[in-house]
């Protein structure tokens, strides 16, 4: 009997009670483990998590926890020919293990990068400007997102047991919370290898990943309103799921990614001759076989025109003619095995309910010739590519989860949007096209049904492919979809972070909002002492340190030299006619990059010291024209302070305020720049 796979809790490896249910090798046939929970304590478990694991990673700042992904993303591309090596037994070719593995730890990286960009090196994200709720300035409001108390559920699907996990799992860690991973059993052999990995590493902070592998059990029940379920899997789980009293009763916050029943659709502008039509019939060749059909973004529905339809079928064939099927650790094999012989069943009688409205172009779902393999031992399943009847309901109904795709036809753009939106909802659609009108009319009509549209062509094909193609999310664009898709948005981007947190209206005072947030807040207290906040380090600046500069008077001749010198003759600043005539000057007025420049003059503390460079400006808006002989001032403000934690460096955020002589402002902006974290520099200790 082979070993019983492990459940990772409250800081031991768990090991259940009974001998557990056999796990068979997709390609064999033979055991390859066993799968249990019986006897674990699903109360310890959320406990653990809420208790030592949340307040560990809550500790943490973003830029911490990203470099901590950073971190375990490089420690587990130590292990990948291990992990490659259970990947074949679950059915997949070097390919498929490389859109699974390679994918989830490229995942982590992806958010480690975007956590130290675009999130700040604090635990509260601010969520849009702050809004003013009073006439005198003392009273405003602001969005701010903070981290939940609560637990992180992530139940993945058997196609990807290794990028299912990590893409869950980072983004939910930047948010600061604790996950629990429940795979499913079919290739938890793979994940449960992967956790090994990830807590022998001590990277992530105690409590921070719990791994249930088996029967998730009374898990859901141990949940309450801070916890979230993250869900992968079919539509008839996620709907008994949606009715758990946890959800129901105590608003455990559940997101869906279900069944999705994807399109690609080939424009009416597409000839034989066309490149877009080699991409079409590859893209569908490819979601065919990739992972044997497996992938919850597959093309199920081939949508083409009428006229082209024999052309597409037959294209579509004779590469599917070329696709060796059989064990997927010989090289010569193209597509694997499914992840077990009841899986193969499933896809079995989804291919009958389709051939209800549709014929079989090609392959044989009782029959498939292998390399290297048993194919009734193993898992294996023939492509099979069908035509359908007109007016057919299946195939936007049904969804055959393997090697298997479906090509409808249309007469009219509006038809084909009609088709796609009959999956009532999905997770992606396709559209080759080189027409901008088709482009915009098609994308248009799908985008309120899907949560990702790929339009291809000639132009963007080489990178397309790059990126993964259609059956690709990616972890900068939303993976999720309306309706049927389950109406869930799992990656994103910083999007997939902020999803996880909870959102709140602050209301304060200027300087409570400022205490709170950890950023300046326009009304809140200025700190101006004798010396220059450009003199001061990152470990001397503080929120609220401030500068007013001298006067400077904007003259005539400023403003001609400034046209001269750069070239911008624009007549506001150069003809006193025509300038006098526009309803928003009437007389010339200064360049506004003219007052930026002469602002900086103002502010700037010429000398080195620990400001390093400008690296930016934000939000620059000209609010008052300033004439010749108007004079202005700048009041420069220390806005945010962010560390940078692998440099001696910090960035700070300054608020500009430039006034004319009537205190009215005329530009407004935030100056960013990179300073030092102790000065002089040489004394400065790197992270």
């Amino acid at each position: 009997m082979s070993a019983l796979l492990e459940s990772y809790v409250a800081g031991h490896w768990f090991r259940a009670q009974d001998e557990g249910e056999p796990l068979l090798d997709a390609v064999t046939g033979e055991e390859v483990a066993r799968v249990s929970t019986r006897g674990l304590d699903f109360a310890a478990l959320v406990a653990h998590a809420r208790e030592v694991g949340g307040p560990a990673v809550r500790r943490l700042t973003f830029h911490e926890r990203a470099g901590m992904l950073k971190a375990l993303a490089k420690h587990l591309g130590g292990f990948k020919d291990e992990f490659y090596a259970l990947s074949l037994r679950t059915g997949a070719t070097q390919r498929d293990s490389m859109v699974d593995i390679d994918g989830g730890i490229g995942t982590l990286f992806s958010y480690s990068s975007k956590g130290t960009r675009e999130l700040p090196n604090d635990t509260v994200v601010l969520d849009g400007v702050t809004e003013p709720l009073g006439r005198g300035g003392a009273f405003v409001g602001q969005h701010v997102y903070t981290s939940r108390t609560g637990v992180a559920v992530q139940i993945n699907a058997f196609n990807f047991p290794v990028w299912g996990m990590l893409e869950k799992l980072a983004p939910a860690f930047l948010a600061g919370l604790p996950s629990i991973v429940k795979p499913a059993s079919q290739t938890a052999y793979l994940t449960e290898a992967v956790v090994r990995r990830i807590i022998e590493s001590e990277i992530l902070p105690a409590g921070s990943l719990q791994l249930v592998a088996g029967s998730a059990g009374t898990l859901l029940d141990e949940l309450d309103e801070q916890d979230s379920v993250a869900f992968t899997g079919s539509a008839h789980t996620a709907a008994v799921l949606r009715n758990h009293r946890s959800v129901l009763h105590r608003g455990v916050r559940l997101g869906v990614e279900a069944d999705s029943l994807n399109c690609s659709i080939l424009g009416l502008d597409v000839t034989p001759d066309d490149a877009e039509l080699d991409l079409f019939v590859k893209g569908v060749v490819t979601e065919m076989t990739v992972k044997a059909g497996q992938k919850c973004t597959a093309i199920r529905r081939a949508i083409v025109p009428e006229a082209l339809a024999d052309t597409v079928l037959t294209a579509i064939s004779d590469r599917l003619a070329k696709i060796s099927v059989g064990n997927p650790a010989n090289e010569s094999v193209r597509m694997g095995a499914l992840a077990s012989r009841s899986q193969r069943d499933e896809v079995r009688k989804a291919i009958e309910a389709l051939r209800n409205s549709a014929d079989i172009v090609y392959g044989d779902p009782d029959r498939v010739d292998v390399v290297d393999a048993d194919a009734e031992q193993g898992a294996f399943l023939s492509p099979v590519l069908l035509r359908a009847h007109p007016g057919a309901t299946e195939p936007h109904d049904v969804e055959p989860f393997g090697p298997v795709s479906t090509v409808l036809t249309y007469s009219t753009t509006d038809e084909a949007v009609a088709l796609a939106a009959r999956g009532r909802g999905s997770l992606v659609a396709s559209l080759v096209t080189h027409d901008p009108a088709i482009a915009r009319q098609v994308t248009l009509g799908l985008a309120p049904w899907h949560g990702r549209v790929l339009v291809l062509d000639r132009d963007d094909a080489a990178e397309a492919a790059q990126a993964g193609g259609h059956g690709s999310p990616l972890p900068n664009l939303v993976h999720g979809g309306p309706g049927r898709a389950g109406g869930g948005e799992e990656l994103g981007g910083i999007r997939g972070v902020l999803h996880h947190m909870q959102r709140t209206a602050i209301q304060a005072s200027p300087d409570m909002l400022t205490a709170i947030t950890g950023r300046w807040t326009t009304g809140a207290e200025r700190r101006v002492d004798e010396v220059h906040p450009f003199r001061k380090s990152l470990a001397e600046l503080r929120i609220g340190d401030s500068i007013v500069s001298d006067s400077r008077t904007v003259t005539l001749a400023d403003i001609d030299h400034f046209a001269e010198f750069t070239g911008d003759t624009f007549y506001a600043h150069t003809d006193p006619e025509a300038a006098a005539a526009n309803p928003l000057f009437g007389g010339i007025v200064a360049h506004g990059y003219l007052v930026v420049s002469l602002a900086a003059g103002l502010f700037v503390e010429p000398n080195p010291g620990p400001v390093l460079a400008n690296f930016g400006v934000d939000n620059l808006r000209f609010l008052t024209p300033v004439k010749a002989e108007d004079t202005i001032r700048v009041t420069l403000t220390v806005k945010q302070v962010t560390p940078r934690t692998s440099a001696d460096y910090g960035e700070v955020r300054w608020d500009a305020v430039v006034t004319n002589q009537d205190d009215a402002p005329v530009a407004t902006y935030d100056v960013l720049t990179l300073v030092a974290k102790t000065w002089p520099q040489e004394d400065a200790a790197t992270d």
